[in-house]
């Protein structure tokens, strides 16, 4: 069993930056692939970035590549996502997910453990 927990959201300005994280509990954390996932009201969920279970590979969302980065820290059973350049339409819940599939993964249904969510609000 993981258990993620997102924290590091917030309101910001258009062409702000934030840093998510998401603290995983276990300790087969490094096994594990993981994805930043986000929903806004009336949407439904959409991938935003994956790494696999080494770090060595990433995907991202064309809406997001060039803003966001996603990074691991095995040691610390952390994900990130820096996201920088917001815009409003980065508006969302922010939710960090793992795979016992290693590598990356696109589709949220390839997921086993889900966070609770972290809300990101960019104004205009």
């Amino acid at each position: 069993q993981v258990q993620l927990v997102e924290s590091g959201g917030g309101s910001v300005q258009a062409g702000g930056s934030l840093r998510l994280s998401c603290a995983a509990s276990g300790r087969t954390f490094s096994s594990y692939a993981m994805g930043w996932f986000r929903q806004s009201p009336g949407k439904e969920r959409e991938f935003v970035a994956t790494i696999n279970w080494d770090g060595g590979s990433t995907v991202y969302a064309g809406s997001v590549k060039g803003r966001f980065t996603i990074s691991r820290d095995n040691a610390k059973n952390t994900v990130y996502l820096q996201m920088n350049s917001l815009k409003p339409e980065d508006t969302a819940v922010y939710y960090c997910a793992a795979s016992r599939i290693r590598t990356v993964l696109r589709t949220p249904n390839l997921y086993n453990y889900w966070g609770q969510g972290t809300q990101v609000t960019v104004s205009s």
